[in-house]
């Protein structure tokens, strides 16, 4: 009996173009959750291209009502060991981010209720074997991530390694399917300025910087999609996607122009009060911010969100000769930057000193005597700096001893005196790499994502759109030699998964 797979699909290409040549060469059953645009799913509807056993659209099924079946939600919870809350009110569309709508309790039970009947309606009938999604970013898609780890469907995940223009398919971010420590992982007694050569030219900073010179960065672009937007598109998403509720035409347009000026004017505040040059004669602490909304923070680390709070309570625990250093993150601008507020607060705390974006994170490093994240890469980037980092979150590279996981706060003082004394063990860091060379493929994901942002999306900037089957066709042949690499990095996966539940029987 063949495999039964089930895709997650959105307006991220990447999973349609791998179904697409997946089937072409293995033979399996798929089926196909999708989260799409009315427009957009007009193209789905119609297509032919991946031949899906059945599909189901997910804004179908979880329009908002007032009644609540509040004991389906408890039972649900001891089923599948889910704390609903924890992911409803870290979803940037319910909760803090959203600047067009605000969802009250009842929508948003309402909303979970219907997501979850629907995601055990799906399991329940196909009970599939594998389940290909695209790293989890909001709450529906990793609600059903969780459902399957929790029933046992292997999730593969395709997401960039922590090294630039790298990817890696797992079950669970930040990890390497089947090995769980470094273990005796052979080293290739490559020298810490070997290891620095591999980071450099695999940097994911620099790739990163690509993304934000390209995504939403055309005006000619902006001005189209505004255009299309206006004048071309019914809005019916209005009505029947909770997504955009809110999101009238003349209020999203009142909304970018208000954020297209109040972005130069908080970028002005950036250039006028945050540093742009480094004290050689201090000793700091490095903190780099995420970028908000972000999955490290909403997803992977829900109880670190406020990173003004981090802040806090870094400051609090330095030694006394040391200051914090804090940088925003350069890709904060395709957000608008943040509100004034949070740079004021930061630059009122006497022994914190607030970095511009243009500050070479290297820079930093070098001179640093410690990196701390909640989640980031600059921990495990500052191994190859020859610095010891602490991180919030547990991380695979967590198990290099140069990093320091945070169990409790009250524990941050001496964590941070502990960490400073810290040593990065070369042989470590190369066995790490090597762990990663060996389950790691090149893919630049990012510049993936850019090519069919520009294609189908007006750079980025506005997803409701019509596809047609010529234009997507056009696209997949343009990239079929990546995607059917993509293809082949799945099926090696799958092969993974099954030889390992094979060997778990024979035992």
């Amino acid at each position: 009996m063949s495999e039964k797979i089930i895709f997650w699909l959105d307006s991220d290409i990447t999973n349609f173009g791998i179904a697409k040549f997946l089937q072409e060469k293995y033979t399996c059953e798929l089926f196909s959750i999708i989260d799409i645009t009315n427009r957009t799913k007009k193209f789905f509807v119609n297509q032919q291209l991946v031949k899906f056993k059945k599909s189901w659209y997910y804004f179908d099924y979880v329009l908002p009502e007032k009644n609540i079946d509040i004991d389906y939600l408890i039972k649900f919870e001891k089923k599948f060991g889910i704390n609903l809350w924890l992911l409803a009110l870290n979803e940037r569309l319910f909760y803090n981010y959203n600047n067009y709508y605000k969802f009250n309790q009842n929508e948003i039970l309402s909303i979970l209720e219907k997501e979850c009947k629907l995601f055990e309606q799906i399991l329940q009938e196909i009970k599939p074997d594998f389940l290909i999604i695209k790293t989890t970013d909001l709450h529906h898609n990793h609600l059903l991530y969780e459902m399957c780890r929790t029933l046992g469907v292997k999730v593969m995940m395709l997401e960039s390694s922590r090294f630039g223009h790298r990817c890696i398919i797992t079950q669970e971010r930040d990890t390497i399917d089947y090995v769980s420590d470094l273990g005796p992982s052979l080293t290739k007694n490559r020298t810490l300025k070997d290891l620095q050569n591999i980071i450099f030219s695999k940097n994911l900073s620099t790739q990163l910087e690509s993304y934000k010179n390209q995504f939403i960065s055309s005006k000619q672009k902006r001005i189209t999609s505004i255009f299309n937007f206006i004048f071309l598109s019914k809005n019916t998403n209005l009505q029947s996607h909770y997504t955009y509720f809110g999101r009238s035409k003349f209020k999203v347009f009142l909304t970018q122009f208000y954020y297209a000026l109040i972005e130069k004017y908080r970028k002005s505040f950036i250039d006028k009060n945050l540093k742009t040059d480094l004290d050689n004669s201090e000793h700091f602490v490095y903190f780099p911010l995420h970028q908000e909304p972000e999955r490290v923070l909403l997803i992977a680390s829900p109880f670190y969100t406020n990173q003004f709070e981090t802040i806090c309570h870094l400051a609090k625990s330095l030694p006394i000769n040391f200051k914090l250093y804090v940088k925003e993150h350069p890709t904060q601008s395709i957000r608008g930057w943040r509100e004034l507020s949070f740079y004021k607060q930061v630059l009122e705390i006497p022994n914190v000193v607030f970095l511009h974006p243009s500050v070479p994170s290297e820079d930093i490093m070098k001179k640093s005597s410690l990196v701390v994240t909640v989640g980031g890469t600059s921990a495990l980037e500052a191994a190859f700096y020859n610095k010891p980092s602490i991180i919030f979150k547990d991380m695979f590279y967590g198990q290099l001893s140069s990093v320091t996981t945070v169990s409790s706060l009250e524990k941050l003082p001496e964590l941070i005196k502990q960490s400073l004394q810290n040593q990065v063990e070369v042989e470590e860091l190369d066995k790490y790499v090597a762990l990663i060379e060996k389950n790691s493929f090149d893919f630049d994901i990012i510049n993936f994502q850019i090519d069919y942002a520009n294609y189908f999306y007006f750079g980025g900037y506005y997803a409701d759109v019509k596809i047609s089957i010529e234009k997507m066709n056009k696209f997949l042949d343009i990239h079929k030699d990546k995607l059917e690499f993509l293809a082949e990095q799945f099926i090696k996966k799958i092969n993974q998964h099954k030889n390992s539940s094979e060997d778990i029987e024979n035992q």
